[in-house]
């Protein structure tokens, strides 16, 4: 006969009508992802396999939310062998509407900063089994001061100091080591991405030296866990105890929890070794990764296109252009996205212009306003529209000087799409564009700047930059992948120094000139 739960229907009417009362950009900005029910339990069901059989359970979820770690619990686990159940909601809307929904159970949820909390000093208070699906709060939404209390307060706590850039989550994971009964478990449910970002650095030192890590599952992108949020997303288990030496753990991918699709034992000292940790279990981790003579790094300087803080007023059409009076000095040609950009070639008119059927312009202009309005009426009209449209208060404008100037970046003779999805262009999700013309592009582009070994023999031989562009399009799409890093939806992203690294032997094979050159003048990898 099943059981009926008669909390968990409400508990999921509570969840869609708190989360129905804030906008997507709110609950974005204060990393609100509520854990499906069924997630949880898959969680919950593979953290009590872990748990020896007799011990007693004191339960811990520092994100509560409207509980659905607790929920799956009460479900796991006897009530019997439940000691103690704790959780931490900093939001009151969800925490006052937890407290009502579990009233007749023995949970203690305080409405509070868990990072703001004291730990209790005994061993025998702290929890056994920690749970948490932490806010995923983004760096650049934690103000100045609260980076740094975080900052101080985990290095102060648990001696580990992570970067400005890291997310909220990364703080959870940290600060809850002092909650933690020695021996206890958890299992901690985040995005993937610290696991190749330079920010994830310390939390996987944490990882590998602080505790033992006990398995790290990591869900296939394509099937997101979150209907709300675009995420690349797993599971974390470790013991709080020293690793033994040797140690090795299993990491696992795809499927589910409890039924993964792939399963590979993995050494610490191996994955110490790995610079992206999402290469496993689908790569090697035993050995050095195989090494590479040349990289785009020693043949390019890569930069991100320039952020203009305000698409929508700094890049025209000629008919803006037009009906605003714009003088043309300051204006320059810019690529569209990568959407709109139907070919891989840019060819270019006889002024330099790109030949598109929806050319666009990048207003900037480094004179002071005093004589932008004395010299340029029509220009100085335009700027007080985009002040009454509080333009020029936006984050990267009110940190330029002129506000309406912009970033220095020439025309890149070559271009890769900074993100992209397989499926489309035969399954390579980043796309190498070859630019004739004197346009910029945006910062949805990685600009590929030839350095002087390169730019000397484009110079001398202008018709090798189609080889060089060949080259960069012969790179295996899954090379680029591995390089790059995967969000939820199976969204791939590149960083410039993510493509600087890509192997670039066949740009010597196509450009047989720079072989004398590079060897001379490049120390091999």
């Amino acid at each position: 006969m099943t059981v009926v739960d008669p909390i968990e229907p409400r508990r999921l009417e509570l969840q869609n009508l708190l989360d129905s009362a804030k906008t997507q950009a709110e609950r974005n900005r204060l990393g609100q992802f509520a854990t499906p029910a069924a997630l949880a339990a898959d969680i919950l069901a593979y953290g009590k396999s872990l748990l020896p059989h007799a011990m007693k359970v004191r339960f811990l979820d520092p994100a509560f939310g409207t509980g659905s770690f607790y929920s799956a619990l009460l479900k796991s686990f006897a009530h019997s062998r439940i000691a103690q159940a704790a959780g931490y909601e900093i939001d009151p809307g969800y925490g006052l509407g937890a407290m009502k929904l579990w009233a007749d159970t023995s949970l203690r949820l305080t409405i509070g900063d868990f990072t703001r909390a004291k730990a209790p000093r005994s061993d025998g208070e702290k929890a056994s089994l920690v749970i948490c699906n932490p806010p995923y709060v983004r760096h650049h939404h934690l103000s100045r001061g609260e980076k740094e209390r975080l900052q101080r307060i985990t290095q102060e706590r648990v001696n580990v100091r992570l970067s400005a850039l890291a997310g909220l989550y990364c703080y959870f994971i940290c600060l809850s080591h002092e909650w933690m009964a020695e021996n206890g478990l958890a299992l901690w449910l985040v995005p993937t991405e610290f696991m190749d970002v330079n920010y994830g650095a310390d939390v996987k030192r944490y990882l590998l030296d602080r505790v033992t890590l006990l398995r790290i599952h990591r869900f296939d992108p394509t099937e997101v866990q979150f209907g709300d949020a675009l995420v690349s997303s797993s599971v974390v288990a470790f013991k709080k105890a020293a690793p033994p030496a040797h140690h090795a753990f299993d990491f696992s991918y795809g499927g589910t929890l409890r039924k993964p699709n792939v399963t590979k034992r993995v050494s610490a000292d191996a994955l110490r070794r790995a610079a992206k940790w999402t290469r496993v279990p689908t790569t090697p981790t035993s050995t050095e990764p195989e090494r590479k003579q040349f990289r785009l790094s020693d043949f390019f300087q890569i930069k991100r296109g320039l952020a203009t803080g305000a698409n929508e007023f700094f890049i025209l059409t000629a008919r803006q252009i037009s009906e605003n009076e714009l003088p043309t000095e300051f204006l320059k040609p810019i690529l569209p996205t990568p959407r709109h950009l139907p070919v891989d070639e840019i060819e270019a008119d006889s002024i330099g212009n790109p030949i598109l059927d929806h050319p666009l312009f990048l207003f900037a202009c480094d004179l002071p306003e005093d004589h932008v309005e004395r010299e340029h009426p029509a220009l100085w009209k335009y700027l007080q529209t985009g002040i009454a449209k509080g333009v020029n208060k936006r984050y990267l404008c009110r940190h330029r000087s002129p506000w309406y100037s912009q970033e220095n970046r020439p025309p890149p003779p070559f271009l890769c799409t900074y993100m992209g999805r397989r499926g489309v262009r035969g399954g390579k999700p980043f796309r190498f564009i070859l630019n004739r013309s004197r346009a910029t592009a945006p910062n949805v582009y990685l600009l590929l700047y030839p350095k002087l070994s390169l730019e000397t023999v484009l110079k001398a031989r202008p018709e090798h930059a189609r080889a060089v562009w060949r080259a960069l399009n012969d790179i295996p799409g899954e090379t680029l992948v591995d390089e790059g890093r995967v969000y939820g939806g199976g969204l791939h992203k590149m960083e410039p120094r993510e493509l600087a690294n890509a192997p670039a032997d066949s740009i010597l094979e196509l450009v047989p000139e720079l072989v004398g050159a590079q060897l001379g003048q490049l120390k091999l990898l």
